[in-house]
């Protein structure tokens, strides 16, 4: 970071210094003539456009991986529910029941939580039960596919936490919006002060479509959070059925969880 500052301020001598010095040695004009403030608001707009072009792109980007991992982890966790039923009776009623409730633990408390940035604790209790069950499963031709299947469940759910943090850094944003200010401030400098309408109405048109670009930035980057946020919809139909697999093998079935996928009390 050192290096670009010096680079700049260098640059910027530089070319103070060529205008005071070579200037009149290549250039046979007037001291007074050279480009106005209005050529170069041109270039300041053109830079702006494409920095915030370019992070939008990259705010897309975190926003799509984190609806794949939605439905990935869900995909994993269906995965799950299906296999056990070729798990012992007792096994696959307590892995499919503690599927119901991960789904409830992740739809009720985890995604309102990553509308901060932040995940969970409650799916985790029911990650760890699964394993427990596993456990007693081992040697059985049924353990590798449950294995498998909750490890792509675990890692679809670290990429969903993982994206559920801001991919741009505040720092950026800051740049972005200081950059938005000075270009419409120097767009409006050059304005003509008398019949201006259509100027006005086209430095409000621009300032419109550069807020609008910006906000939907800062909303797509926030992936479940926001006007634009990625639904559960995934794990809820999961866990309807899963809910189902459940009550068709036991139907007066209750499940270790309430509606939120806390654990009952004992």
């Amino acid at each position: 970071m050192v290096l670009v500052i010096v680079v700049a301020v260098v640059a910027l001598l530089a070319g103070l210094a060529a205008n005071r010095w070579l200037r009149p040695r290549l250039l046979k004009e007037d001291d007074d003539t050279g480009m106005a403030v209005k050529d170069l608001v041109g270039p300041l707009l053109t830079m702006t456009v494409l920095l915030l072009s370019f992070v939008l792109v990259t705010a897309n980007g975190s926003y799509g991986k984190a609806e794949v991992s939605s439905r990935g982890e869900a995909r994993a966790l269906d995965q799950l529910v299906e296999t056990a039923e070729y798990a012992p009776d007792a096994q696959r009623a307590r892995i499919q029941a503690g599927a119901v409730c991960y789904a409830r633990a992740v739809r009720e408390q985890e995604w309102p939580a990553m509308s901060d940035g932040h995940g969970s604790s409650a799916p985790s209790v029911w990650s760890t039960d699964f394993r427990v069950t596993f456990r007693t499963l081992e040697g059985k031709p049924v353990f590798g596919m449950l294995i498998g299947a909750d490890n792509k469940r675990s890692d679809e759910r670290e990429e969903r936490l993982t994206q559920a943090s801001a991919s741009i850094p505040s720092a950026i944003f800051w740049f972005l919006l200081a950059t938005l200010f000075i270009t419409v401030l120097a767009l409006g400098i050059c304005l003509p002060r008398r019949n201006n309408r259509g100027q006005l109405i086209t430095l409000t048109v621009i300032t419109a479509l550069l807020t609008a670009m910006l906000i939907v930035i800062r909303d797509v980057d926030r992936p479940f959070g926001g006007i634009i946020n990625v639904e559960p919809t995934a794990i809820s139909e999961v866990e309807r059925q899963a809910t189902r697999d459940v009550l068709a093998h036991n139907p007066a079935a209750v499940l270790p969880c309430d509606d939120e996928g806390n654990r009952r009390a004992a």
